[in-house]
């Protein structure tokens, strides 16, 4: 046995040819992973030199496929190697480790079990009762470090908003609320590790480099993440510090996009051995332009809507004792944005006839530090986090016959949190976790009106909250193939807040109102689940869970006004075969119903401004099918479907604001479809060619609620294909996204004040990129 047990992350694996056991000791000290062969027989097979730079995962796989074994995870970090239930009748040759399929037994073998660190105790793809998907981090940064985009390509669940990078929001199973930044919580819960990324803020947009994976957990997944996972969460899980190993990995990018201008990209990571065996360093830098493709006339600018974006990631790992670690973690990014990515709906195309610069900005910073360790058969993890997060955002709210005028909004948020967990893991059939967390979230969202020289605050507000939370959760083997899990969450928040900028005649009327005042609640979220084994690698399930978002202050006017939280109940039935992406095939299925009790979204107020209110209950039907097989040795085909059906059937605000084409939840597409291929060939040596595509559809949705907000959007097709040609130490690139230089309309909204002026968000246009990579 080779101890270290740590989180996946790349490693440059290099052994000598040799007997099977020698060369799993060599394995498990370069990946700093666990591997156990039982089998002398086995452990006693020759076996080639492997080589190359992968995660520990892959480097044993290619181990037991050499042996002719099959791994079996037994942890985030170890495994064991068995002999495989039917062995190829020849292995006429040694199985080369730069061929992807591992020749014969690699197609035979059965996939090895992905285990989901989002399900807070380890369990394996299999056991879990809902609907997964384990997108790998090294696929993500095909064709070009990205952010969010990178997801939403992928899966057909995931929707986002297109206001911009750092300003957007993100929808899973069409639990969609509002398109603005607004006092609203996100339907959807962004982490990175265990630590949330934002509150009631937007989608941080953070580049999804040096990624071992990120996991989309489809909700409500209220027991394990509490408020704010309505429609459920994504989970981001960086490469960890590797311990004895000095390494460094490079890219550089540049792209030409038709009527627009030049992008640059570029990307370092390094790891840093500190202490041999005991302590690591690894950075993460990226730095970005995104080149404009949208003019503005009346300002004489061309290609005006230019994007940067500065990052970096810094982690440093420490094993003090065998069994336990300490992370420490600090991240920054900076998003500057020139000008508004919309277009005229009925102006030229590409074409904006704002009269002022509507240019955005957002920082995001977060520290982070984690205690990890085993205390007998129990495992303890806990983390704790400050998250700091700010967005300007501009827009021209010039009246039709008036000079021009700018608007100004900018969000302020600052959050403290600790999560602290035990777990077991199976037992006797049993198994469990017990967790308590406490978060404290401040976010002020503050307004200003610029007209020539002349500049007038408009109301703003301020939030708080602070949340305490104790949850759990059990599953009991009932037979053989049967699952049965349940679990709880009590939460108690205190929300407060008060108005920023009221005018001196409206704060008397608050001083009778008590609308500032504190109060407090206690939310009780259950779940139940039933998990049905089929088959290896096949299985059926029933699930009920419970999600809620805490209510806050609301601008209206002049006026600052309370919005209650809501809740949604939802029922989900599906089954799933095998791992998305890995053996011959895979299907995963879905079918879920929601109910959703005083909905939370946006609207125009009498001002021109949007507000949010809670606008009624309602329901929604959400069916999903995705899969894939592979096709020939090398080349991967998949698929996936969304359909949503929704409606607010007990509207809270007047007829007049929902009107009949405004009755569905706002935002999400009723069809979504993707498809997708991947290709690996070896070209002689240890060069591959790798290549990727996808083409994509997003149905007809609406931007929100009232007439003002009942605009059409999507009703589009997007593509992009990449590949790579090289070897593991360096490789050339070439990217073409959006292959057909599609318009299309991702989002109808650019400035809530185009009083006569309908508006489009385009697509990017067709782009082409070309980069380099190395490691060594």
């Amino acid at each position: 046995m080779a101890p270290a047990p740590a989180l996946a992350g790349q490693a440059e694996v290099a052994t000598r040819p040799g007997n099977a056991g020698a060369v799993a000791i060599e394995i498990a000290r370069q990946t700093s992973s666990s591997i156990v062969i039982l089998d002398s027989a086995l452990a006693a097979r020759p076996v080639p030199e492997i080589r190359g730079r992968f995660d520990a995962a892959e480097a044993v796989r290619r181990l037991a496929r050499a042996a002719g074994g099959r791994a079996v995870a037994t942890g985030p970090m170890a495994w064991r190697i068995e002999p495989a239930a039917v062995r190829p009748a020849k292995l006429s040759r040694a199985v080369q480790p730069h061929e992807p399929d591992g020749g014969r037994a690699a197609i035979d073998a059965p996939p090895e079990p992905i285990v989901v660190i989002a399900t807070k105790r380890d369990l394996t793809l299999d056991q879990v009762a809902g609907q997964v998907a384990v997108l790998d981090g090294g696929a993500l940064e095909a064709g070009g470090v990205g952010g969010t985009e990178k997801i939403t390509q992928q899966l057909a669940t995931v929707a986002s908003t297109h206001l911009g990078s750092g300003r957007n929001k993100l929808f899973i199973r069409g639990i969609a609320d509002s398109s603005f930044t607004g006092p609203t919580q996100a339907t959807v819960g962004q982490y990175l590790g265990d630590l949330r990324l934002t509150y009631n803020a937007p989608d941080p947009d953070l580049r999804l480099s040096d990624m071992a994976r990120v996991e989309v957990l489809e909700g409500p997944q209220g027991t394990l993440y509490g408020a704010g996972s309505l429609g459920g969460i994504i989970r981001l899980v960086p490469n960890a510090p590797q311990l004895d190993m000095t390494s460094f990995s490079g890219t550089l990018g540049g792209s030409l996009t038709q009527h627009g201008a030049a992008s640059g990209d570029a990307g370092a990571v390094i790891n840093l051995p500190l202490v041999q065996d005991t302590a690591a360093l690894r950075g993460t830098f990226d730095a970005m332009r995104l080149g404009g493709y949208i003019d503005k006339p009346l300002l004489g600018r061309r290609n005006a809507n230019r994007t940067d974006i500065l990052g970096g990631r810094l982690a440093l790992r420490i094993d003090p004792v065998p069994g336990w670690q300490v992370e420490v973690l600090a991240l920054g990014q900076s998003t500057d944005t020139a000008d508004s990515q919309y277009a005229d709906r009925d102006g030229p195309a590409l074409e904006n006839a704002a009269r002022v610069p509507e240019s955005a900005h957002a920082d995001y910073a977060m520290g982070q530090i984690v205690v990890s360790g085993r205390i007998g058969a129990v495992r303890l993890r806990s983390t704790t986090g400050l998250v700091r997060q700010t967005l300007r955002e501009n827009y021209d709210a010039s009246l039709p016959e008036g000079n021009p005028r700018l608007f100004t909004q900018t969000n302020r948020t600052r959050m403290v949190a600790n999560e602290t967990r035990l777990w077991m893991p199976e037992r006797g059939g049993f198994s469990w976790l017990a967790g308590m967390s406490f978060t404290h979230n401040e976010a002020t969202l503050s307004r200003l009106i610029t007209a020539e020289v002349v500049r007038s605050a408009t109301a703003g507000v301020r939030n708080v909250t602070d949340e305490a939370t104790f949850y759990g959760e059990a599953s009991l083997r009932l037979a053989a193939p049967l699952v049965a899990t349940a679990g709880g969450r009590v939460t108690w928040s205190r929300l407060g807040g008060e108005g920023e900028d009221i005018r001196p005649e409206v704060i008397m009327a608050y001083a009778t109102s008590g609308i500032t005042a504190q109060r407090t609640q206690t939310t009780v979220l259950p779940s139940f689940a039933l998990h049905l084994a089929l088959a290896s690698h096949s299985a059926l399930y029933l699930r009920y869970q419970e999600g809620f978002r805490p209510g806050g202050l609301a601008i209206e006017g002049d006026y600052v006004r309370r919005f209650r939280d809501d809740r949604t109940q939802t029922f989900e039935l599906g089954a799933r075969r095998g791992s998305r992406g890995q053996g011959a095939f895979d299907l995963a299925m879905s079918l879920s119903y929601t109910q959703w009790q005083d909905i939370q979204a946006d609207f125009i107020d009498v001002t021109g401004l949007p507000s949010t209110a809670n606008i009624g209950d309602g329901r929604i039907w959400t069916a999903s099918l995705s899969g894939g097989a592979r096709v020939l040795p090398g080349l991967r085909m998949e698929a996936g479907f969304a359909w949503n059906r929704s409606k607010v059937d007990k509207p809270a605000l007047p007829l007049a604001l929902l009107a009949a084409r405004a009755m569905q939840v706002p935002n999400i597409a009723n069809v979504a479809a993707r498809m997708g291929v991947t290709w690996d060939e070896g070209l002689g040596g240890d060069v591959r060619l790798q290549a990727q595509g996808w083409a994509s559809y997003v149905g007809r949705s609406r931007l929100g609620v009232g007439p003002e907000l009942g605009a059409a959007q999507g009703d589009y097709f997007d593509s992009g294909i990449s590949a790579r040609i090289g070897t593991p130490l360096f490789g050339v690139t070439v990217g073409l996204t959006n292959i057909a230089d599609q318009r299309g309309n991702r989002f109808a909204l650019g400035t809530p004040f185009g009083t006569g002026r309908e508006q489009v968000t385009p697509l990017r246009p067709r782009t082409l990129r070309i980069g380099v990579d190395t490691t060594f």
